[in-house]
């Protein structure tokens, strides 16, 4: 059945929600613990974290990291930095937050990791950038997940002006880098890649487009390692007439319902093809596979 959905082409099926936005954020990072959802969306000079009981009512929570916090961030030849685009990962008995740290330039973009003590943080800087881009490599956009074959950590990132997709196993620690493993990049990659695992089948999933425009969407492939090779499946969410420009999303499944979830960011209220400006925000919505593991393309209704 696997061999024959990486062989297949994957034919997309459309599915329908009626799905509300929650609050006004972007990029945002999901996760379920302590009987709570947790959100964790870009930031400015901090990264916070907001919560939920029931996916529906959000309440912001303490900041988890500030720039002020992170040591390796300063350079007096950038004008500014930003955080953004983190991800937040339990393992091995604890809580790993990584995120970007930028601009490109005139100084590298690099990621980095805090050790948090839980969910809602505190979190505290590992003390130095895990990557470091240059040399055309953008290292923004960091996720991390843990393949449950094999417990190996891997960690995604890449994209924007160099659309390049990399991926590192990480050592058990979750702040040090084992080795990079050579994988290619993906059909119309740009930004924000994902991996999630379900019965047998590994989905990579990314941005593509600009950010900031209509054509942003999220599209995905399948493979039977985390590290592929991928078998692209095309568009999985595109904008419509009244959202535009859904991107830099993350899959969970919810252990209330069994269900699949993805949280996305979208404009809203906007017109034409763009650039767009003002605040993005985040969605919830559920997601459905068909019996061969195609996952059905989702409709913003």
């Amino acid at each position: 059945m696997l061999l024959a959905v990486l062989l297949a082409v994957l034919p997309p099926a459309a599915s329908a929600q009626e799905v509300k936005s929650v609050f006004a954020g972007a990029d945002p990072d999901i996760a379920f613990a302590e009987d709570r959802y947790w959100i964790y969306p870009t930031g400015g000079d901090g990264l916070s974290v907001w919560s939920s009981p029931d996916k529906a009512k959000w309440t912001r929570g303490e900041t988890l990291i500030r720039l002020r916090d992170i040591a390796w961030a300063d350079d007096d030849r950038a004008p500014r930095h930003f955080l953004w685009a983190p991800d937040m990962v339990a393992a091995n008995g604890g809580w790993y937050f990584y995120y970007s740290v930028g601009p490109q330039n005139p100084t590298p973009s690099r990621i980095g990791v805090a050790v948090c003590k839980g969910p809602a943080g505190p979190c505290t800087d590992s003390g130095k950038p895990l990557v470091t881009g240059g040399k055309g490599f953008e290292a923004i956009d960091p996720a991390v997940f843990v393949d449950p074959k094999t417990r190996i950590p891997y960690l995604y990132a890449g994209g924007s002006a160099g659309a390049t997709l990399r991926v590192w196993a990480l050592k058990p620690d979750m702040v040090s880098i084992d080795h990079e493993v050579k994988v290619d990049t993906p059909p119309n990659f740009t930004e924000g890649a994902f991996m999630h695992y379900r019965k047998g089948i590994y989905y990579l999933s990314w941005s593509a487009g600009q950010w900031n425009a209509s054509n942003y969407q999220v599209h995905y492939a399948v493979a039977l390692s985390p590290t592929g090779p991928w078998r692209y499946g095309g568009p999985l969410l595109v904008g419509d007439t009244r959202y535009r420009g859904p991107g830099h999303h993350a899959f969970f499944e919810d252990p209330k319902d069994g269900k699949w979830y993805i949280a996305y960011h979208r404009w809203e209220g906007q017109t034409g093809n763009g650039p767009y400006q003002g605040e993005r925000r985040i969605a919830i919505q559920p997601i459905e596979y068909r019996a061969d593991g195609v996952i059905e393309t989702i409709r913003m209704r």
